[in-house]
């Protein structure tokens, strides 16, 4: 650690041991937009002609629940999504809906901003095409495309049986057909058949995949279906990922509209009225809404388009904007994970980052001892590290995040380790260094709802903020959406004639295959992921996209494999690595141990609890998934009955949430402020049953 000593802001082995968990008291660390810098292209001159349109986000992302109610997806980067009174659930234990809304931009020729598009400036026909095409695709092992170090492995078909094209075309494709929409507030209760998007599943199982709606504003609204998982024939479980004769809803496709402005705006002749299409994909919930992944499918997509030169990095990273981010994730999994804080006694010494006296320090470039010696905790990519494939595994392993990486096949791999996303760990450096923006500002809340967004900003901002949230790794499959997200064949600037316009980043390639089917042979290998078969006429799986194509590499049904992997026990099995705590929490503090133990300080009996005793509480974690049979990665009993419980169990899982412990309580016990506590779990999950698919949804 530097020169050996050890700062203040260290814990010695013993010390942690003695009191992991009770931090420093501080005032809270609050959320903070992070609009990624340098990504406005300016606003255009008043009077300004209409060029092109497009529509925003490139990318959306819908969370599934089985609550009518529903909330807005984030809009501003680094910002959580609100739900109106605060709560993820409905009272009723079902999970509300995340709704994404898009908006379209209007620009001029040179590419600046002339402004958003509403009903006001014209009329606006939005047309939604998704689909479900999990079951006809190929089944998950690992991923394709980490070459020698986690070499993929081949998959079959999935539902291998029906062997013809249009036997698996007729069968296993839910095809929601294209869905259009148009006004201001239509189909505002969302129960008009007209706006409902669904197919059928096994020949006649019906499936539904969601409807459309739009706002005041002629905004597109896309509402998610209710996260439910069948199987017709009563098929049992046998599978994390690849369960035949199952469907879930999970569905994703193109976002297409046409505009007809108003003759009171300015056009250019040429202007083509069909604006830029976008795409939106439906996935699982996020049970840790306000707690962002270490790395984000943000960064990652980011990391590809700065290498091919699509996008611009900043000369030097913001802390605020570049950095905190990444420092706050990694100090937020505490509250996700008992791995986060028990690596730490193996490390000799521990840096809370979620501690806001810590990061002030950090933030500034005269303490570079400390910056070093935190940098030093941080797991860097292998690429990075100097090690050998060997080395790697021992010397990085209890680096921070103690997370799993996409390599868990390989005993040995780098990759059995999470990689975080390349520019994301070179920003660290940088700060590292001594070589950032000094712009940290603790009290200053900065941009707290979107149309305090430049409005040149807000276009991309709003591509931004909707994959932050998302997971960009491990993928094992992943939680949401997966690697090929990493690969520039995904993106319609790879495709783009090379003389006209480029597409903007982020903006997915349409395919022009005849169906939602897509066949490769017996066997999807790493060649015909990647490269396909040119000689057989087999285009690369890996490429431009239609409906379905983002969804179909996950695990079927979802629940299993959200559900199966939450903790792999590995080589050294302790502490036990995780996969992707701050989507699906592992360890988490009950708000019951919060409120009543800890701030009330009181037993339930009424009794009262000394200082040492609620410290206790407040050190205490709780399975997330107690009252569950046993989930993990190891197949046994436990393991088949909890993943296959969880299709039914899934909606009465906690959220883990921001509280506020009042001042008083945290000077006395020297805890921090701002905490993360489980709320809203299901009152009944202690039943214990052996639930099979032919006893159906259970009731709430």
């Amino acid at each position: 650690m530097g020169d050996g000593r050890t700062p203040k802001t260290s814990m010695k082995r013993r010390d942690f041991l003695a009191g992991a968990g009770a931090m420093a008291l501080s005032g809270p660390l609050m959320a903070r937009a992070a609009v990624a810098q340098g990504t406005g292209p300016g606003v255009a001159p008043a009077g300004a002609k209409i060029a092109r349109l497009g529509i925003y986000p490139a990318i959306g992302i819908c969370r599934v629940g089985g609550s009518k109610l529903w909330f807005h997806a984030p809009e501003v980067p680094g910002l959580p999504p609100t739900p109106a009174d605060g709560q993820f659930k409905d009272g009723t234990e079902r999970i509300k809906k995340q709704v994404q809304r898009f908006r379209i931009y209007a620009f001029d020729r040179e590419g600046r901003v002339i402004k958003e598009i509403t009903a006001a400036d014209g009329s606006i026909q939005w047309t939604v095409h998704v689909a479900n095409t999990k079951a006809a695709w190929y089944g998950f092992n690992n991923p394709m495309d980490n070459g020698d170090l986690a070499p993929g492995i081949p998959g079959q078909r999935r539902n291998q049986y029906f062997t013809r094209p249009e036997q698996r075309l007729d069968n296993l494709v839910i095809d929601g057909t294209a869905t259009t929409i148009s006004g201001t507030d239509t189909n505002r209760d969302g129960d008009d058949a007209a706006f409902a998007m669904g197919g059928t599943f096994w020949g006649s199982e019906p499936v539904g995949l969601g409807h459309l709606q739009t706002d005041s504003a002629g905004h597109l609204l896309v509402v998610p279906p209710d996260g439910v998982s069948k199987s017709p024939t009563g098929a049992g479980i046998t599978s994390f990922a690849d369960n035949d004769g199952w469907h879930d809803d999970w569905c994703d496709g193109p976002v297409t509209a046409t505009v007809t402005l108003a003759d009171a705006l300015p056009v250019e002749p040429d202007l083509d009225t069909a604006a830029d299409s976008a795409w939106v994909a439906c996935v699982g919930p996020n049970f840790a809404p306000q707690i962002e992944p270490v790395s984000t499918m943000y960064d990652l997509i980011y990391d590809m388009n700065v290498r091919l030169n699509w996008q611009s990095r900043p000369a030097k990273p913001s802390f605020t904007k570049d950095i905190y981010p990444t420092l706050q994730r990694l100090g937020q999994m505490q509250w996700l994970t008992d791995a986060a804080n028990l690596r730490e006694a193996w490390m000799g010494a521990y840096f809370d980052f979620a501690d806001p006296a810590l990061i002030d320090r950090l933030s500034k470039p005269a303490n570079t001892q400390l910056r070093q010696q935190a940098f030093a905790q941080i797991r860097p990519p292998f690429q990075f590290s100097g090690n050998t494939e060997a080395d790697y595994f021992t010397e990085q392993q209890l680096k921070v995040p103690y997370m799993l990486g996409d390599g868990i096949n390989y005993d040995g791999s780098p990759y059995q380790w999470f990689q975080m996303a390349h520019l994301q760990y070179q920003f660290l450096i940088d700060w590292k260094d001594g070589n950032y923006v000094d712009d940290w500002q603790p009290d200053d809340k900065g941009i707290t709802d979107f149309d305090q967004i430049p409005l040149d900003q807000q276009p991309f901002a709003l591509t931004q903020a909707a994959l932050m949230p998302l997971s960009g790794g491990a993928f094992h499959p992943g939680v949401e959406l997966t690697y090929y997200l990493r690969h520039k064949a995904m993106y319609a600037r790879d495709h783009a004639p090379t003389n006209g316009p480029l597409p903007e980043p982020f903006r997915l390639a349409r395919g022009d295959r005849p169906t939602l089917l897509q066949d490769v042979g017996r066997l999807l290998t790493p060649e015909l992921t990647l490269v396909g078969d040119p000689d057989k006429g087999i285009a690369p799986a890996v490429g431009p996209c239609m409906p379905g194509d983002l969804t179909r590499w996950m695990g079927l049904p979802w629940q299993c494999d959200a559900f199966s992997c939450q903790q792999v026990l590995m080589q050294s099995d302790f502490p036990t690595a995780v996969w992707w705590p701050a989507l699906l929490p592992i360890d988490v503090l009950p708000v019951a141990f919060l409120e009543d133990q800890v701030i009330r300080g009181e037993t339930g009996d009424g009794q009262k609890l000394g200082r040492e005793q609620r410290i206790k509480y407040f050190n205490q974690r709780a399975d997330w998934k107690r009252g569950v049979a046993g989930i993990g990665y190891h197949a046994n009993a436990s393991y088949w009955d909890g993943i296959t419980d969880m299709i039914t169990l899934w909606e009465r899982m906690g959220f883990v949430v921001k509280r506020e412990v009042p001042e008083e309580v945290a000077r006395e016990l020297g805890i921090p402020r701002e905490v993360y506590a489980e709320v809203q779990r299901g009152d009944t999950m202690e039943f214990r049953f052996r639930w099979t698919p032919a006893d159906g949804q259970l009731p709430n």
